[in-house]
């Protein structure tokens, strides 16, 4: 039977009642708008897995600290900017079934609750003098920018390469989970050494994490999102762009004409679920998956046992075997 989120957290249960108490009063405002906007925000927040990989990161490397807790507070208050700032450049009024925050109250204030989330973030660093852990986030943010534009400069020609596509995604998703394995490992004073590794090894895990979130899309499992969205939203994902280099040149065409011109129309868009399925895209993705998970278990070997290194494990695991 697959492990439960809160049996795999089980090491640090503790810790993360601290941390979303200690995050909540950190949300506090005097202004009474953004008091009530950052009340929504944290009565809507998900699995809480970035803050779990912090934990478990600093645990494995060494002793969890009030640095720790702030580490995890500063990737929490940075990624709910980049959310809040994404709803409002997708114009998407919906955010893990609730309301997005520009749905409810607009996009002017959106975009400066995002600029308030980003400056609390910083100010706690520079209040700490946490320079070391506000570098690896800040060059995660960087990146996550970076790869959107990426994506969005290539999307229209759907001539993404493979090595694109890794490229977007280590960018879009990988930085953000690397950033929460290193900043755990330099919080708990892990070496230089020791930092770069827990980075790779978070890397290692967002690739997976990514191409499972592809995989979805083909209705593989019980799925959270809507079948065939990203081909609907013109995304090149992993298990079409496989397709796409073992397709002739006119089922290409084919495709391609479909997810520019089709993407709407539902009828259309399964057809090219079934080509992708037919030739084999899905095995593929899910192959180039496994050899991500596997190197970061390889690199996790590298570390002393612990209950941490066992859950950090078993989040990894959970990461790629979750059906939304």
């Amino acid at each position: 039977m697959a492990l439960q989120l809160k049996e795999i957290q089980a090491p640090v249960a503790s810790e993360m009642i601290e941390f979303e108490q200690k995050f909540r009063s950190l949300m506090k405002s005097k202004v009474f708008l953004i008091d009530k906007i950052m009340s929504y925000i944290v009565k809507r927040k998900g699995k809480q897995m970035r803050p779990m990989f912090v934990f478990l990161s600093a645990g494995v490397c060494g002793t969890i600290s009030e640095r720790t807790y702030r580490g995890a507070s500063l990737i929490e208050l940075l990624h709910t900017a980049s959310l809040v700032h994404d709803d409002v450049v997708d114009d998407s009024n919906f955010r893990r079934g609730f309301f997005s925050i520009n749905a409810l109250w607009k996009n002017k204030i959106a975009v400066l609750v995002g600029d308030y989330l980003l400056s609390r973030g910083l100010l706690l660093s520079v209040d700490h003098e946490d320079y070391d852990l506000l570098k690896i986030v800040s060059e995660a943010v960087r990146e996550m920018s970076e790869g959107e534009l990426l994506q969005m400069a290539k999307a229209r020609s759907l001539d993404i390469t493979e090595d694109l596509y890794y490229e977007v995604i280590r960018q879009k998703t990988a930085s953000l989970i690397a950033s929460c394995c290193a900043v755990g490992a330099a919080s708990a004073e892990g070496d230089k050494e020791t930092v770069i590794r827990m980075k790779e090894f978070g890397l290692s895990v967002g690739m997976a994490f990514q191409i499972k979130d592809d995989l979805f899309d083909y209705g593989t499992h019980e799925i959270g999102k809507p079948l065939g969205i990203d081909i609907k939203e013109k995304k090149m994902t992993l298990p079409l762009i496989y397709t796409l280099q073992q397709s002739t040149s006119s089922e290409k065409r084919r495709i391609k004409r479909i997810v520019k011109s089709n993407s709407q129309n539902q009828k259309k868009v399964q057809e090219v679920i079934d080509h992708v399925k037919t030739s084999g895209g899905i095995e593929y993705a899910e192959s180039v998956m496994h050899d991500f998970y596997k190197k970061s278990t390889e690199i996790l070997k590298e570390f002393p046992d612990s209950n941490y290194k066992t859950s950090l494990g078993q989040l990894v695991q959970f990461t790629i075997e979750r059906s939304k």
